[in-house]
């Protein structure tokens, strides 16, 4: 039987943790920073690759020039009250 993949547009909640999930094109995300190892705000998904994602920046629309793995990238979180999910 074939793992089934849930596909989440742009005005969908959905759990970070899970797993077998693709983000489409214009859903905000939070991308891995690769030099402390945190998460960034302010991006988006510009297209799914491959294996990945090549993700556009929020503040000047730039589409950054390297893919980011499936690791490094989740649906944004969002602050409520005191706590983070």
């Amino acid at each position: 039987m074939a793992d089934s993949v849930m596909t989440v547009d742009p005005e969908q909640s959905v759990d970070p943790g899970q797993s077998n999930w693709v983000l489409t094109a214009g859903t905000r995300v939070d991308v891995r920073n690769r030099f402390v190892g945190g998460w960034s705000h302010g991006f988006e998904v510009a297209e799914h690759i491959e294996g990945g994602y090549l993700i556009r920046r929020l503040s000047d629309a730039s589409v950054l020039p390297d893919a980011f793995s499936e690791d490094d990238v989740r649906p944004e979180l969002h602050k409520r009250g005191w706590w983070w999910y």
